[in-house]
């Protein structure tokens, strides 16, 4: 007995040591270091008229600061089914529609993504009336859809719908995950709007991206390297980009996708809570020009030349707020170094 226990132990170290070893391969292979782009990106950002009211600005001085300040010409919008129909069947697009007017009149394009889930917290935006009953709901969000890409689709300034964000990410406060859900949504985008092409998008760094990919005319990922967790408390991922040029390569042969963007590169502070509660100081400790600079270099290393940026509001924000145009000013740089 004593031998059949030893040799169960010997076995087990063997196992562990094999799977250490082979850990730190991976994770070299990850971060061995890739020659620097010099190619110009295409440089778009993520905007958000609830975020911009939750850092107490005035959302609509905000985006025509990113658009005549910036010179920003792709943008990334959503379309909150929570903002838009308040009462079932009652239908407010005036935000959307100023918008898209405005990003028209300075020939800047956009990505509209529609949905449930669609940018920035709570992730899911799901009306008071339809979040009561789960058939209902479904229902409801297929004919949302289908009424956003009616009133748009001849709207020349849309490039590209995005259906859901992250859908299949258990992250936020959504409903369980449901993949023939995002299916009927994209089939009724393709009825409406065959022409548009459609894009899905998936996590970076905690998926696989083939479920979304394969169902994507373009594939979107995110990209946050420094972040905070109740577990570890802030870190950074312990990856290069070799790490995207795998899950490309993944894509590619699993999911037959070769067009890829990064949809939200992170741009603004990942804080261990509500990002005003904290000084400046500390959030400029997570992000500044610096590492914006850096995060766009490491997108391009990673063999992405569509890259939409997280965070322009917070940089708005730091400018007019608290006298702190760093990282805005660092964004114009980007943006001027990145021209085509």
């Amino acid at each position: 007995m004593q031998k059949i226990i030893k040799k169960i132990v010997r076995w087990s170290f063997f196992l562990l040591l094999i799977l250490v070893i082979l850990g730190f391969l991976v994770w070299g292979f990850f971060n061995l270091p890739v020659k620097e782009k010099k190619e110009k990106a295409y440089l778009g950002v993520t905007f958000s008229q609830t975020y911009a009211e939750g850092l107490e600005l005035d959302w609509q001085k905000t985006f025509l600061a990113i658009l005549d300040d910036l010179k920003i010409k792709k943008i990334r919008l959503s379309v909150y089914w929570n903002r838009v129909e308040k009462e079932e069947g009652v239908f407010d697009f005036s935000e959307t529609d100023w918008m898209i007017q405005e990003a028209k009149k300075r020939d800047a394009e956009i990505v509209l993504a529609i949905g449930q889930k669609v940018p920035r917290w709570p992730e899911c935006h799901i009306p008071e009336w339809a979040g009561k009953d789960d058939t209902k709901r479904k229902e409801a969000v297929v004919t949302f859809v289908g009424k956003i890409v009616e009133r748009y689709k001849n709207e020349k300034v849309i490039k590209y719908w995005q259906v859901e964000n992250e859908p299949f990410l258990n992250f936020g406060i959504c409903p369980k995950i449901d993949p023939s859900l995002v299916d009927r949504e994209i089939s009724q985008v393709r009825s409406i709007d065959p022409e548009r092409k459609i894009v899905v998008t998936d996590s970076g760094e905690l998926s696989l991206w083939v479920q979304a990919a394969k169902r994507a005319d373009y594939f979107g990922t995110t990209m946050y390297l420094d972040i905070w967790s109740t577990k570890f408390g802030y870190h950074r991922y312990p990856i290069g980009p070799r790490f995207f040029h795998l899950k490309k390569w993944l894509i590619q042969t699993f999911a037959k996708q070769e067009r890829a963007m990064v949809i939200e590169l992170q741009g603004e502070p990942w804080m261990a809570g509500w990002l005003l509660n904290f000084p400046v100081e500390e959030q400029l400790k997570h992000m500044n020009k610096n590492k914006l600079t850096e995060n766009v270099a490491f997108a391009k290393k990673a063999g992405f030349s569509e890259i939409y940026l997280w965070g322009v509001e917070w940089w708005y924000w730091l400018k007019m707020e608290k006298n702190h145009p760093d990282v805005w000013e660092g964004a114009r740089m980007l943006w001027d170094e990145n021209k085509r």
